[in-house]
């Protein structure tokens, strides 16, 4: 495998030869969020020349753009007399260009800059679509081609549309952009990214694939590296939705604002745990398109029992990321107890120590802070009571 950094100005314009020497390359691509990566390089001055601010790193991998983003660190520079290394070495950490989407928040009128935004309404963005339209619609209104010229994202477009999603509805003010995509897209399992094609930038929305027949990991395998597993209680099992009360409502009417308006979205967990109730603000929405619902499975999806199962997986000649599955894929696990497990691919991690070297790719498979699959719950309580009934075997 064969890797190329190069560095690009913000409009995808190269600005020298290959980066050379670099050392110690790490790139973790991540589902539903801006990837990261950092490389250490010698401090040439033609290499100093191009690690500027503005500029992007893309990291190319068998002639194909593995990621690429804006530097975030682009100069950590250090030098020390006593190993005689000049001219000395700087360190550089980047990102992938959803960083630069989640730099923007959503504006209640896109068309309208900051400054003549209506004053005499408390505004909201209100839209009702297949979460990938309303996805592209907020990225392409708020930084993409269709917004105003001060916060369009340079070379960045809209990718081919893929047609997934049901239809829902999105109330947004002033909130981070990829975090109001984040509301749409985790119901219908969706995935979004960006990618470098050419001299674009392109955004675009996608449905994870069901793959846990051809992408399987075991130790047997040799692919499996890693399981780590806990198990906790529900921080919520009954969601208390409350909506309602729209100030809007009462501007040059002389009413007072909507009334409230209240929903509750239960998790079941109780009937194994106990109640535990947690209140969601939603105001201004109503349930009349289900946004209270919606708010409140949202919420569960952090709430509900902590049961978590983090594996570690490697590349393999038959089994590769990128290749064979990609982030958001559901794959299928095989515990060294025999039990399996199906869940998400979450991260894609490439490393390299320097450009001689083979590189090594690795997946993490599974939330290392929560996940709502009640399956996994009992997965893992199976699990946990395997590995006791060995224990208790071994004494």
């Amino acid at each position: 495998m064969a890797i190329d950094l190069w560095i690009t100005d913000r409009h995808l314009v190269v600005q020298g030869d290959p980066l050379t020497g670099w050392r110690g390359l790490s790139v973790e691509q991540r589902l539903r969020e801006p990837g990261s990566g950092v490389v250490t390089l010698t401090a040439y001055p033609h290499v100093m020349a191009q690690l500027q601010p503005g500029n992007r790193l893309a990291v190319v991998r068998d002639r194909e753009i593995w990621m690429a983003g804006p530097l975030e660190v682009p100069q950590d520079y250090s030098w020390d007399l006593e190993s005689n290394a000049d001219p000395g070495t700087v360190t550089v950490n980047f990102s992938d260009d959803m960083a630069l989407i989640a730099g923007y928040l959503t504006y209640p009128e896109p068309a309208k800059s900051w400054a003549t935004q209506t004053t005499t309404v408390d505004m909201v963005r209100k839209l009702t679509a297949s979460g990938e339209v309303i996805m592209r619609t907020l990225v392409n209104e708020n930084c993409g081609p269709g917004a105003i010229v001060s916060r369009r994202i340079p070379q960045l477009v809209l990718d081919t549309v893929a047609g997934v999603g049901t239809t829902r509805t999105l109330s947004t003010r002033a909130e981070p952009l990829l975090d109001a995509c984040r509301t749409v897209a985790v119901p219908d399992n969706l995935g979004f990214r960006t990618r470098q094609v050419g001299m674009q930038i392109r955004f675009g929305v996608y449905q994870p694939r069901d793959l846990t027949s051809v992408a399987r990991f075991s130790a047997g395998m040799g692919n499996l590296r890693k399981v780590n597993f806990t198990l906790s209680a529900p921080l919520g099992t009954s969601e208390l939705v409350m909506g309602g009360n729209d100030p809007a409502q009462q501007v040059g009417s002389g009413e007072p604002p909507n009334a409230r308006a209240y929903t509750e979205v239960t998790s079941g967990a109780h009937a194994q745990w106990y109640r535990v109730e947690k209140l969601v603000q939603s105001n201004g929405k109503t349930n009349a398109d289900g946004e209270l619902t919606q708010d409140g499975l949202l919420a569960l999806g952090n709430d509900n029992p902590q049961a978590s199962l983090t594996t570690e997986t490697v590349d393999t000649e038959d089994l590769k990321a990128g290749r064979d599955y990609q982030l958001g894929d559901k794959v299928a696990v095989v515990l060294p107890t025999g039990l399996t497990v199906n869940d998400v691919v979450r991260a894609i991690q490439l490393t390299a120590e320097d450009a001689d070297t083979g590189e090594k790719v690795t997946a993490t498979i599974g939330n290392s802070d929560s996940t709502t699959s009640a399956s996994l719950v009992g997965t893992v309580r199976q699990l946990a009571y395997r590995l006791g009934q060995i224990e208790s075997r071994g004494r």
